[in-house]
């Protein structure tokens, strides 16, 4: 079982600020086990797995509220496309990290980027970037060039 999904909006605040100290009812790991779970006694007992010790995307999309509530837009839509991301594999992360770097890439090959994280990874909010990084890129001219 996981945390609330975004849909549900859980009606956060400054004084929920930080989530593991006091909300840590809303957290859970992304195979489904609450934050108190995480002990050392169940490391040593081999109950926790190493997707344990990452962050699922509810809390993330968590994060994004709390942002909001203290009108920090940017760093709400940051945890938005990061909670997206973890759905994508680590090494597709870093080439797509690499790619977007001025002029490693083509209009289509960034394109093709976004498209995969729409339709493989259904990151709407990632792809939406990466869309407009290669619009940008086009009109600052910071796409790839073609070698003569």
């Amino acid at each position: 079982m996981s945390a609330p999904a975004p849909q549900s909006r859980p009606d956060l605040g400054p004084a929920d600020y930080p989530l593991s100290v006091n909300r840590q009812d809303l957290l859970r790991t992304p195979t489904g086990k609450p934050l108190s779970a995480l002990t050392m006694n169940a490391v040593v007992a081999g109950e926790i797995v190493a997707d344990d010790l990452r962050i699922a995307p509810e809390t993330l999309q968590l994060q994004a509220i709390l942002a909001e509530s203290v009108q920090r837009p940017q760093l709400a839509a940051n945890f938005r496309r990061a909670a997206e991301l973890t759905a994508v594999p680590d090494a597709e992360v870093l080439a797509m990290y690499n790619a977007l770097r001025p002029r490693a890439s083509s209009r289509d090959e960034l394109l093709t980027i976004a498209e995969n994280l729409e339709s493989k990874y259904h990151a709407p909010v990632c792809g939406a970037l990466v869309r407009e990084a290669a619009e940008v890129y086009q009109r600052r001219d910071l796409l790839a060039r073609e070698e003569d």
